[in-house]
């Protein structure tokens, strides 16, 4: 198996008639099965088996891997929203700028997981500088320097960093939470990231919107659900509401 074997795969089961497909891994996993599955009556779950497991917390699919498939045959499948960004397709969170730079070089980093994850973004995050951007969005513009600027339909990365928390991946709305580099001693940032109170935060502030573009005067590195994108300067974001039906054992309202 390799990129896009997933795909074909889960459209392989599609046109074989089959009612529900299943990925069982990451949201690079789970970003790669709905590919096949946008816009059609095929129901999609997800078996959590991934470092960060985003969007499965999200939809509060258990992460234990018995709980998991039960609730295959008891969950009703929702509505679910995904985006566009440069036309690759979005579920979760993808990122421009530090967390997009730190995607690319984990891609070809042996050491996966979050311990090889955290020691990568410890490394780099003196390197790393903040980049001026011009974001358009229907709300207005925004003329900001960032670290990184998260594209979020859900609320969070993975392991409970929410980088967006009140995102929902049902209101037809995605969320652009731009950061600003934080001086290291700031812990209470961490604190503020895995609490869910980010928005909050003087470093980050949060835009809910239906489009968006974001143009740079130079390429930067990009990342759609935690995969590698390679670098872009101008971003087109776009919203594509209820395009995927995915099981969930919560109420549709509470996503």
């Amino acid at each position: 198996a390799g990129p896009g074997h997933a795909t074909t795969l889960a459209a392989q089961a599609a046109a074989e008639g089959f009612k529900k497909v299943v990925a069982v891994g990451g949201d690079g996993t789970v970003n790669e099965v709905a590919q096949a599955l946008l816009h059609s009556p095929v129901a999609m779950g997800i078996v959590p088996k991934g470092s960060g497991n985003g969007l499965a917390r999200h939809l509060r699919i258990p992460l234990n891997i018995t709980s998991a498939l039960r609730c295959l045959f008891t969950s009703e499948a929702i509505a679910m929203d995904t985006l566009r960004i440069n036309g690759k397709l979005s579920l979760n969170v993808s990122g421009i700028g530090f967390d997009g730079y730190i995607a690319n070089l984990f891609g070809g980093d042996n050491q996966r997981g979050l311990r090889g994850y955290t020691r990568l973004m410890l490394r780099e995050f003196r390197r790393f500088r903040e980049f001026e951007a011009h974001l358009r969005m229907g709300e207005g513009n925004v003329d900001t320097s960032a670290f990184v600027i998260a594209i979020a339909n859900s609320s969070q990365y993975g392991n409970n960093a929410r980088i967006a928390p009140a995102a929902s991946v049902r209101d037809a709305l995605f969320n652009v939470s731009i950061l600003k580099k934080i001086p290291p001693y700031r812990l209470d940032f961490i604190y503020q990231l895995f609490s869910g109170t980010i928005d909050q935060s003087a470093y980050c502030r949060v835009i809910a919107t239906r489009e968006a573009t974001v143009t740079l005067p130079a390429p930067m590195y990009f990342h759609a659900d935690g995969e590698p994108c390679g670098k872009a300067d101008r971003f087109l974001i776009e919203m594509v509401p209820a395009s995927l039906h995915m099981l969930s054992p919560c109420e549709a309202k509470m996503l």
